[in-house]
Order: structure tokens, then sequence, then C-alpha cells
């Protein structure tokens, strides 16, 4: 075996290069202890997720209903703007998150509640 000395006096050695595969080290293991356990179901992002999409498409509805003159006069058009853009922002990561919950929920071996935000 080769020793080596570092300044700070630590000494390393070589390892020994042969496999001994029959040697028990005291290491008891079982394919159980791998394997992981079920995710947890995170019921309130669920919930975020399906509010945020809900709320997003009534907005969106709402300023489209705006624009087209069924809702208000025409002299109101302009103020579909805020309606259309808060609608998008809450219906594009709501109907994300939605559909991503119904995958996982229905067991898609692509999706699953460990990357799910939780809140």
């Amino acid at each position: 075996s080769i020793k080596m000395t570092l300044k700070t006096g630590v000494r390393y050695r070589k390892l020994n290069q042969s496999c001994d595969d029959e040697v028990d080290h005291g290491i008891n293991t079982s394919p159980e202890q791998f394997d992981r356990p079920p995710a947890k179901i995170p019921w309130k992002a669920i919930l975020y997720a399906m509010v945020l999409f809900l709320l997003g498409t009534f907005l969106l509805t709402i300023g489209l209903l705006v624009v087209t003159g069924h809702i208000v006069d025409t002299h109101y058009q302009e103020r579909f703007w805020p309606l259309v853009i808060l609608g998008l922002l809450m219906f594009i990561p709501g109907s994300y998150h939605t559909y991503f919950a119904y995958k996982a929920f229905k067991g898609d071996p692509d999706w699953n509640f460990e990357e799910f935000p939780d809140f």
C-alpha cells in the first residue's frame, strides 16, 4: 500500500483493487427499502389551480363578450383589455396545473404529484 502525506498531516492510502463480491460488510439490504412511498396528493394546490382556471375562463369570456358588444355599449369597448390580460394571466397557469393534476391523478407514468407545486 502506498502512503502519501500532505502538508496537513493527513495520510492517504491506495484502495485495494480486488473485487470481493462474497464479502459481507454487515449491510443487509432488501429491494423494498428502495421503493418510493406513494406521493401525497396536494389537494390545496389542485384547488388553487382549478380556481385560477375557472376565474381565468370567466374573465376571458366576459372580456370577449365586451369586445364583441354583447354586454357593454360599443363606447366602452376599450375596457376589455384588463379583463383579457387578467384572464390570460389566470387561465394559462390554471389550465396547465389542472391538466397536470388530471394526468397525475389518472396514473399516467409521465406525470406524478412529486413534481406538482405544493402550497
